[in-house]
């Protein structure tokens, strides 16, 4: 056996802590699913389709190997809750809910842990915005399983319309698409259901905006006092809703295999939900595969967009997207620096988008060229599609996932991972310590362009 010294403790940083945690209960996520009592036959499902399930309800993705409406028992289903509710809180925010409960203090260690995976600047208030973080969650999806409520209760009745209702409201504000409906069908039976629409569509953008911009927004109210970040997620969000719809719209209008047999109002609300749901939501009331493949081409690019920081969206985020368009359009007009509504941006932010970016073109290339290889009978958009909706966390799938092989299975699970932690959180993880350098090289110039 080999003794550790009492004083030398085992040092993790937050990044790796977080990946660790996130890793942990997938990893419990599995077994528990793995288990007969999880599966509607009284089987085992086998650990790698557990494993994937688990990974897509933590990582809050949506894609799925087994109809999650008909194959998984109520156990099953609610293992799944919970573990959506997890990913899309994050396991730091419940544990210090545990915490509180139980009259814990909260360390230093603790707070700067919080502060990593909420992706805070501040250290200061982490703990008090961590319960607004909760009670705003827990209010928000009663209000949309209420809403929900008033469609499902007539038509299941009452316990189950009960229960679909907060499922799917859960689902929906942490970004997660998985649905109960049954028969892979998602939220297709309700494309003409204004209600069902509009309350998962609010679910979804409320969730994607991310917490800190809620927040901001409840407690300052007027656009103008809000910070700059706020104001960037926002305006951006609104482009990026009000531009797909109406060009799935138009894309979609005289489609036979989506839309085109729909009255007005039912086009209007699927090319809407449609311009809404790639935000890393994973329902879709549409046949995607159905889609013209202009359609499916902007979806994969939204997929990549995703939604906020510290929020339950993937992908590699609103502000990135917007400082590295104010970074190229200051470069074009030959301004020395970044701004946006009146306040400058540090080029700090500009460098990790840029990092942020990069990483996030890295994993899609070389998630697409694995599954690639291992998917040979599959097309190239179909597998570019499944890779960039698996890093983007969003589960939309034109129809691969449950044919996928056993390795290109373990492929989508790492993307996945990847895509929710953050693939600079896990290269952070994985990187030493370097010495703080004392000294600087000379300035030299390279061309570019």
């Amino acid at each position: 056996m080999i003794k550790i010294p009492e004083n030398k403790k085992l040092n993790f940083s937050p990044p790796q802590i977080i990946v660790g945690g996130f890793a942990i209960i997938i990893f419990i996520g599995a077994i528990l699913l793995n288990l007969p009592i999880s599966s509607t036959r009284g089987e085992n499902i086998g650990f790698v389709d557990a494993l994937f399930t688990a990974t897509s309800a933590v990582c809050v993705t949506g894609l799925v190997v087994v109809d999650t409406g008909t194959y998984w028992t109520t156990f099953g289903k609610t293992v799944i809750l919970l573990l959506i509710q997890i990913g899309g809180l994050g396991f730091m925010t419940l544990a210090t809910l545990g915490a509180l409960i139980i009259g814990k203090k909260i360390s230093l260690k603790e707070r700067l842990l919080i502060q990593e995976s909420l992706n805070e600047h501040k250290l200061s208030g982490v703990v008090k915005f961590t319960r607004q973080i909760i009670f705003t969650t827990f209010f928000i999806e009663s209000i949309g399983a209420f809403f929900l409520a008033i469609v499902f209760v007539p038509e299941f009745g009452f316990l189950k319309g009960i229960g679909y209702s907060i499922f799917h409201s859960i689902s929906a504000f942490c970004n997660a698409g998985f649905d109960i409906i049954g028969g892979g069908r998602s939220l297709t039976p309700y494309v003409n259901n204004t209600l069902v629409n509009l309350t998962i569509m609010s679910l979804i953008i409320l969730g994607g905006l991310g917490f800190t911009v809620l927040s901001d927004v409840a407690t300052k109210r007027k656009f103008k006092r809000l910070s700059l970040h706020s104001k960037i997620v926002l305006f951006v969000s609104a482009i990026l809703i009000l531009v797909p719809f109406i060009l799935f719209f138009f894309m979609e209008y005289s489609n036979e295999g989506t839309i085109r047999e729909l009255s007005l109002k039912g086009k209007l609300l699927a090319s809407l939900f449609q311009a809404v749901t790639p935000r890393t939501a994973g329902f879709n009331t549409i046949d995607l595969a159905g889609m013209q493949n202009s359609s499916k081409l902007l979806t994969t690019v939204l997929m990549f967009i995703g939604g906020s920081p510290a929020s339950t969206a993937g992908g590699i985020k609103i502000s990135t997207l917007a400082v590295l368009i104010l970074a190229v359009r200051t470069l074009i007009t030959g301004k020395d620096d970044v701004y946006a509504f009146k306040r400058k941006i540090s080029y700090s932010s500009v460098n990790k988008a840029l990092a942020v970016l990069f990483v996030g073109l890295s994993v899609i290339i070389s998630g697409t060229m694995i599954l690639s290889l291992t998917e040979p009978s599959k097309e190239f958009l179909y597998v570019l599609f499944e890779t960039v909706s698996a890093f983007g966390t969003v589960g939309l799938s034109l129809g691969i996932t449950g044919e996928l092989s056993v390795f290109g299975r373990l492929v989508v699970i790492l993307i996945m991972f990847t895509g929710r932690v953050g693939a600079l959180t896990i290269l952070l993880a994985l990187a030493t310590k370097e010495k703080k350098v004392l000294y600087k090289f000379p300035e030299d110039k390279v061309i570019v362009g």
